[in-house]
């Protein structure tokens, strides 16, 4: 049975950073694609992150371009989200996913079959 377990969120003031971990079992990472998805307050979960299961190929939201990297250590099971010059508008829970089915460049979260629980992350303005 696949589980992915999160880390990593918390409150952090605008122009400062987080990294997000996510640790899975039951699998072998190495076979799966990954991504990273942001819910805000009221709004639907959108893609931040994704990659390849070989990592090569990468999409980033325009959102977070140059601020956030996406990285995995598949001998520790574990992918992360490196956030920098975090804005108010980063505000949300973040899930951890992933699918071992094609990689698309869409970062669709109707792609991906096994999710975190979800971490919150609060910028305040």
């Amino acid at each position: 049975q696949v589980q992915l377990v999160g880390s990593g969120g918390g409150l952090v003031q605008p122009g400062g950073s987080l990294k997000l971990s996510c640790t899975a079992s039951g699998l072998t990472l190495d076979d799966y694609n990954i991504g990273w998805f942001h819910q805000g307050p009221g709004k639907e979960r959108e893609g931040v992150s994704c990659s390849s299961s070989a990592g090569d190929s990468t999409y980033y939201a325009d959102s977070v371009k140059g601020r956030f990297t996406i990285s995995r250590d598949n001998a520790k099971k574990t992918l992360y989200l490196q956030m920098n010059s975090l804005k108010a508008e980063d505000t949300g829970v973040y899930y951890c996913a992933v699918h071992d089915g094609d990689y698309s460049h869409y970062c669709s979260q109707w792609e991906f079959d096994n999710w975190g629980p979800g971490t919150q992350v609060t910028v305040p303005s």
